[in-house]
């Protein structure tokens, strides 16, 4: 038996063990552990799947104010139990605890037509500033 529950936080460890054994961790710091460690703590928002022993098999990551924006910082399920509905469920539990707020997110490539099925779509006036790059 599966549950999802909102949770304050989660260890750095089990942070890992799930982007390791998802899609995610290619497309992660995962080499160093401070900056890992900020993303844990810094987060407000954390949604998780947990099993019957309480393992983590999932998390959705994020930062919100609860009533206007909502941004997904990580979605992440270990690969071992995608295409369950594990993802959907999380972002349904994010939107069920903030439900005026956007749900705003940047996908990887492989995962647009996830996102597309559930109903999001792709908003044009969307920047970024990435590190490094100075601001005019």
């Amino acid at each position: 038996m599966l549950s999802i529950q909102i949770e304050q936080h989660i260890s750095l460890e089990e942070f890992i063990e799930v982007l390791e054994k998802s899609t995610l961790a290619k497309r992660r710091p995962m080499e160093d552990r401070t900056l890992l460690e900020q993303m844990v703590s810094g987060a407000n928002l954390w949604v998780t799947a947990r099993d019957d022993k309480g393992n983590l098999i999932g998390f959705m990551r994020g930062i919100s104010d609860y009533c206007y924006r909502t941004f997904v910082a990580d979605l992440a399920v270990k690969k071992s139990h995608q295409r369950q509905g594990i993802g959907r469920e999380l972002l349904l539990k994010a939107r069920e605890i903030a439900p005026t707020a956007r749900l705003i997110l940047f996908s990887a490539e492989d995962a647009e037509a996830f996102y597309q099925k559930l109903g999001f779509h792709l908003h044009e006036r969307c920047y970024q500033l990435k590190v490094g790059e100075p601001m005019s």
